[in-house]
């Protein structure tokens, strides 16, 4: 990280940042400008795959030569300011922006540059942001650890840890959670089928929201599932994900939540078996709550791992040639799903594709797979709606604002290929896929560093279908309990 000059800081929160561009008491180019020298510094961690630095300071002056014309007054420019004017941002390379390329993390990719911004890309610039990059990712976001051999251009294959290089930073949304996490810049978007924005959040130290399910817009976006994919905003705080809550949807802000009248959901599948740092960490996480006057509610909930193991991979392993090959014909015709996956670099990934997604099989047993049709019309006819009876049963009967869990069970794996291992994915989304299964919102919040391992913890909260703003304002109560204990990593990252 580059030391920030005359108190230019573009990992401020973005609201305050705004401000004080509009003011005039910072110039939107020396925040661009630093950004863009931090982003250069982190290098090392492949966070991203296209800086575009001279269409991020263009960009950038046109708002400060709006500044300029408009005069000097904070009191008018207040009135005036766009919620997110010369704001820094990074994007997910999944997710389109006009004139750079969007690879979604795979070879096949790499000269696809599209001719117009994703809905939600369209909304943060309109509200003045501005994005410096696109971000690395598990390849196709079919996977949690961000081990993609396409990535560069650091000496280590994958996303890194910004707290620990030789660490991974999660996934698929791995290089927006390594870039927010190094400080980067303070606001960021991601995609989310399983857990892909909240899990990157807690490896890395970031805020992060999976929406409702149809909250946001999901149009000029590399898909996985129809049924399971939303973009989703990540940040370095709470507040900051409320405000692109608010530009991408119209509503309003919500304010925190009253400690005191909160009753929050401690689900046993969620909160059991845990590695030592992460154990720790959300017992004292629950200790805070407590004391601030939050109701903690156990409940059982024995059926949830099984009903959601019948819809994840069914679901999105079905739907995935599909909706791959409709995104093909409508932005690469001339690039067949044949040649995509003969180029893909990831060998998890590759084998998802040319085992199980193109003949659309499904494992069943040890050394067998199935036609996955049958296990598709199964997990959306009836383990779907079963599980999303029994989350608002549940929601309802105890009277639950949420449920409260550690957003994975464990700290940040090695980064290695091990990382992308069968094994290792089921573990890392075990908490984050129940959920995503039942299309709820989702939030993952910082609470501290390991005590062992130094590495990031994440606290997550469920809440049922169409809370997103209660969440938000639930997590805006929540965050000062935790203010302080996640400091900056050191720069640059160990090795």
């Amino acid at each position: 990280m580059t030391p920030a000059s005359a108190g230019v800081d573009p990992a401020q929160p973005a609201a305050r940042l705004a401000r004080r561009v509009c003011a005039g008491l910072v110039s939107s180019e020396a925040l661009v400008a630093e950004a863009l020298a931090r982003a250069r510094a982190a290098a090392p961690l492949n966070a991203f795959v296209t800086l575009d630095e001279a269409g991020a300071l263009a960009a950038a002056r046109r708002v400060d030569a709006e500044v300029r014309r408009r005069g000097r007054d904070a009191r008018r420019n207040r009135r005036r300011c766009a919620p997110l004017a010369g704001v820094p941002i990074v994007v997910k390379d999944n997710i389109h922006v006009a004139g750079l390329p969007s690879t979604a993390g795979t070879p096949a990719l790499r000269a696809f540059v599209p001719g117009a911004d994703a809905a939600v890309v369209a909304r943060l610039r309109a509200a003045g942001a501005i994005v410096i990059g696109k971000t690395q990712m598990h390849e196709l976001a079919l996977g949690i650890s961000g081990w993609n051999p396409a990535s560069g251009p650091g000496p280590e294959i994958g996303v890194r840890n910004p707290y620990d290089r030789r660490r991974s930073a999660g996934g698929s949304s791995s290089g927006t959670g390594a870039a927010l996490g190094a400080r980067v810049a303070a606001l960021g978007l991601g995609t989310d089928t399983g857990g892909s924005v909240r899990i990157p959040g807690a490896f890395c130290g970031v805020a992060a929201l999976r929406p409702t399910l149809g909250r946001y817009p999901a149009e000029g976006i590399a898909p996985i599932s129809r049924s399971r994919d939303t973009p989703g905003p990540m940040a370095l705080t709470v507040g900051d994900l409320a405000l692109a809550d608010r530009v991408i949807t119209g509503s309003p802000l919500p304010r925190p939540a009253a400690l005191g009248a909160l009753r929050l959901g401690l689900a046993q599948p969620l909160v059991a078996d845990l590695d030592e740092d992460t154990r720790l960490a959300f017992d004292a996480a629950l200790a805070h709550l407590r004391a601030a006057g939050v109701t903690l509610v156990e409940v059982a909930l024995p059926q949830l791992p099984a009903l959601s193991d019948a819809i994840g991979f069914a679901v999105a392993l079905y739907e995935a040639r599909a909706g791959m090959v409709a995104y093909l014909v409508q932005h690469c015709p001339t690039l067949t799903l044949e040649c995509l996956v003969d180029a893909i670099a990831s060998p998890d990934v590759k084998s998802l594709y040319r085992d199980l997604i193109v003949p659309a099989r499904l494992p069943a047993a040890a050394h067998d797979v199935i036609d996955a049709r049958a296990l598709y019309e199964a997990a959306m006819q009836r383990h779907r709606p079963a599980l999303r009876r029994l989350y608002a049963e549940t929601f309802s009967r105890r009277r639950l604002d949420a449920l409260v869990f550690p957003t994975v069970p464990q700290v940040a794996m090695p980064a290695d290929a091990l990382a992308s291992s069968a094994a290792t994915f089921a573990r890392v989304i075990r908490n984050t896929d129940p959920g995503s299964n039942a299309a709820l919102p989702g939030l993952q919040i910082p609470i501290a560093l390991g005590a062992r391992t130094g590495l990031p913890v994440g606290l997550a909260l469920d809440g049922p279908a169409g809370s997103d703003r209660r969440l938000l304002a639930i997590g805006l109560a929540l965050e000062p309990l935790f203010a302080g204990a996640l400091p900056a990593p050191r720069q640059p990252a160990a090795t």
